[in-house]
């Protein structure tokens, strides 16, 4: 029972007026009015009131939530008899709102025994997360009494028994995770009552009987994932219900592993957001529905391992975004459709174990992003193309008599020879004789020839002649315009650094590079403006011979003189790393003019690769470390090899090339400009969300700064959300860091990694603490870039040292 003293124990004015005693101690039995079931048994005179404690209701249950669970490793000691600190911090896993618990999280601590029935009790419980642990026995029917359940999360247990039909009644419901336990039963139809349930997952299981008809009408759902139980029968084709398309919201329907029969439903085709379809090993027969070539957002198809039969669809061909298409094991017959060798993206293609027929399409002669190819055991001929037999060893092949082409012991034969001009067979004929050109003839042919090539050479220096006039007076009146011929004068060359003068009287200097062009051929490049920024405006320039560079125009009032600009600028073009954007060439014009010129990145920088992309285009893992490790690297090598401070790191300035590597833009540009230029600089970081709080007061950019640039980027990677993006009036760092605080993790993740959480659920986690760290408010908490560098490889090995 609270003590009379109340809140006045403490107070150290000495008062004897009786009306003030009485006074303060009706004040106190208001209080505790007012508050009957806030306060729990056991705080006595001596505890500390710290606001709201949990509930009787919810502290009972809690207590019952404990005796069933088994503790080995200790991580529920913080929850005390008392209740006290349950819904201030003390007990850990626990998250209150108005002193009723409204989540409880506890994955990956070792936890067995059951959860109890009484769990009900928890009447503004939202989120449920035990993922990851031993748990056994079944799942209570108690949680569908839960009105306010948004999350259930028991996957990687040992859980047994049957779905409660009671959970589908959970009206909030939106995340259903029960994969890889031993759970049994049907999957009840009352999960499709779930209308707000986008997240499905029941995999890993040995649930049996069919697929409730209702859940193919829903509207909500996102991920359907059923793979490896044993359900059977047929899969309802009334996906969609009558909605043709654009409404349903389902992109990954995973069925693969399981015992379904029949034919593939048609009504597939009605879900246009679907980006993967896995029906692999079952028992489908029939073959594959034309409207699953209407599927425009579809990036993988497995059907393989079934009884498919008929021909392989031209309409495959029209799914531009297909990565991946795996076909193998069915009875598919007739010819590969060349059309399939024209998707862009395919990176997986396996059609082996058919009885497919014909040539392999010579369209596969430009299939570049292939990494997988197996048409073995079928029945093919011909020649393999060229390309597919360089890439893939005879594994890819085998199985196919009368395919060669592929290997040593496979070459196709020799043509018939063909007779012409030049080649004759060894004894001639009567009428060969007569087929053969006398001198004459070939005299007239040579001269001929000859004359060809002086008049297209005369017309080639007439045209050049003409140009060089016309661009010499031009480059008297114009600089760098928007678009057509306005690049000044740059010559780009290999070797060591060289410097001249451009035809309007400027200056040139220019570096080591993998092109030569003259100024002629900057002057008549086409020019187009890619982006302003504080430094200046940016061109992309294309030559006549195609190759393209980007010159980057300075303000020419922020930037520092003639003679200390040149000083810095000659340091900066020396620098080459894999990881840092080559400066090829500088040009200082007549009129103070100041132009840098850089390798063309083709794919842009890394804000437009995450933020703006059309939803068909998936950044995975992979790629996203990828880039974080180039970008790691490329600042580690700028703070110990260069002494270079970058202090304007964005994802805006880090670029990508064709094979999407990071290469870090803008470094040391800070050099090249005023004091007060860096300072506005400073501040314009800031409103991009990438300025250190330190920045506010020193104005000058230190390593620690870069780190905390560096951070954001790395958030930016994991959660696909833009720094300045709104996110209720809060920046990234501070909107992650209160999710975290919520322990709400995996909310901050982009929705795409999350589809791999199983198998990238420990690198995720990794990566974010390690941002978090870079993020921290304090410069001497922040690690330094060799620190980060360490910590990236060792979550994810992608890089060695060699690749540097």
């Amino acid at each position: 029972m609270v003590s009379s003293k109340c809140f006045f124990h403490n107070n150290p004015f000495h008062v004897s007026d009786k009306k003030i005693e009485r006074l303060k101690l009706f004040f106190c039995l208001w209080i505790l009015m007012l508050l009957p079931t806030c306060v729990k048994p056991g705080l006595g005179e001596n505890d500390h009131w710290d606001g709201v404690v949990v509930t009787e209701s919810d502290f009972l249950a809690l207590e019952a939530f404990k005796q069933e669970l088994v503790d080995p490793k200790g991580f529920l000691r913080s929850w005390n008899d008392s209740g006290y600190g349950a819904c201030s911090g003390g007990w850990i896993g626990i998250k209150c709102s108005m002193g009723q618990v409204i989540v409880i999280q506890l994955p990956w601590k070792g936890l067995s025994g059951q959860i109890s029935d009484r769990i009900g009790q928890l009447q503004e419980l939202r989120k449920l997360s035990l993922h990851d642990n031993l748990i056994s026995g079944s799942i209570p029917s108690s949680l569908g009494l839960l009105p306010n359940l948004r999350g259930v999360q028991l996957f990687n247990n040992k859980l047994s028994g049957s779905i409660p039909p009671s959970l589908g009644y959970c009206p909030l419901l939106q995340s259903l995770d029960l994969s890889n336990n031993l759970l049994t039963g049907t999957i009840p139809d009352s999960i499709a009552s779930s209308t707000r349930l986008y997240w499905l997952n029941l995999s890993f299981n040995s649930f049996s009987g069919s697929i409730p008809a209702k859940l193919t009408h829903s509207d909500s759902l996102t991920i359907l994932d059923f793979q490896h139980n044993n359900l059977s029968g047929s899969v309802p084709n009334t996906w969609g219900g009558s909605v043709k398309s654009g409404f349903f919201r389902l992109q990954s329907l995973i069925l693969d592993h399981n015992l379904f029969s029949g034919n593939v439903p048609s009504s597939l085709g009605r879900l246009s957001e679907l980006k993967e379809i896995s029906l692999s090993h079952n028992q489908f027969s029939g073959t594959i529905p034309n409207e699953i070539g209407t599927l425009s957002r579809l990036q993988t198809l497995d059907f393989s391992n079934n009884a498919l039969s008929g021909q392989i669809q031209e309409t495959l061909g029209k799914l531009h975004n297909l990565s991946v298409l795996i076909l193998s094991r069915n009875k598919f017959s007739g010819h590969i459709p060349a059309s399939i060798g024209n998707i862009s993206n395919l990176m997986q293609l396996d059609l082996s174990l058919n009885n497919i027929s014909g040539e392999i399409p010579i369209s596969f002669n430009t299939q570049h992003s292939l990494n997988l190819f197996n048409v073995s055991y079928n029945n093919l001929s011909g020649s393999v193309p060229t390309l597919l037999a360089n890439k893939f060893n005879s594994s890819s092949f085998v199985g196919n008599i009368r395919l060669c082409g592929y290997s040593l012991s496979t070459r196709c034969p020799s043509p018939a020879p063909s007779f012409g001009v030049i080649a004759s067979p060894p004894k001639l004929s009567q009428q060969h004789h007569h087929m053969k050109l006398s001198t004459k003839d070939i005299i007239l042919i040579a001269a001929g020839a000859l004359l060809i090539v002086l008049v297209t050479l005369c017309c080639v220096l007439l045209i050049c002649l003409i140009r060089k006039r016309a661009t010499s007076k031009a480059a008297n009146d114009r600089v760098v315009t928007r678009t057509g011929k306005g690049v000044p004068p740059v010559v780009g060359g290999v070797g060591e650094v060289e410097e001249g003068s451009g035809e309007g009287g400027g200056k040139l200097v220019h570096f080591d590079g993998p092109m030569a062009f003259t100024a002629d051929d900057l002057l008549c490049a086409t020019a187009e403006i890619m982006g302003k920024s504080t430094y200046g405006t940016v061109y992309k320039a294309t030559l006549e011979d195609g190759s393209e560079v980007a010159v980057k125009r300075l303000r020419e009032k922020i930037t520092k003189n003639e003679r200390e600009f040149e000083s810095e600028v000659c340091v900066l073009g020396k620098i080459r790393h894999p990881n840092l954007l080559a400066l090829r060439a500088y040009y200082l014009g007549p009129k103070g003019e100041k132009l840098l010129v850089f390798d063309y990145m083709h794919k842009g920088n890394l804000a437009s690769f995450l933020h703006v992309r059309g939803p068909e285009t998936v950044i995975d893992w992979p790629t996203r470390m990828r880039i974080a490790q180039g970008v790691a690297n490329g600042l580690f090598y700028l703070h110990s090899q260069e002494n270079i401070i970058h202090g304007h790191l964005t994802s805006n300035n880090v670029l990508l090339d064709e094979n999407t590597n990071a290469k870090i833009a803008d470094f040391g540009l800070s050099r090249l400009m005023t004091t007060a230029a860096n300072s506005n600089i400073i501040a314009t970081a800031g409103a991009l969300g990438y300025r250190a709080p330190e920045l506010l007061k020193l104005k000058k950019a230190t390593n620690k700064s870069d780190i905390y640039s560096l951070g954001i980027i790395l958030l930016e990677l994991l959660t696909g959300k833009s720094p300045n993006e709104s996110m209720n009036d809060v920046d990234l760092a501070q909107w992650v860091a209160s999710i975290v605080k919520e322990e709400w993790t995996n909310e901050v993740f982009d929705v795409e990694l999350m589809r791999d959480a199983s198998t990238i659920g420990d690198e995720l986690l990794n990566t974010l603490k390690l941002a978090l760290h870079c993020v921290d408010p304090s410069p001497s908490a922040r690690p330094d870039i060799q620190q980060v560098l360490q910590q990236l490889q060792e979550i994810r090995p992608v890089l060695s040292s060699e690749d540097y």
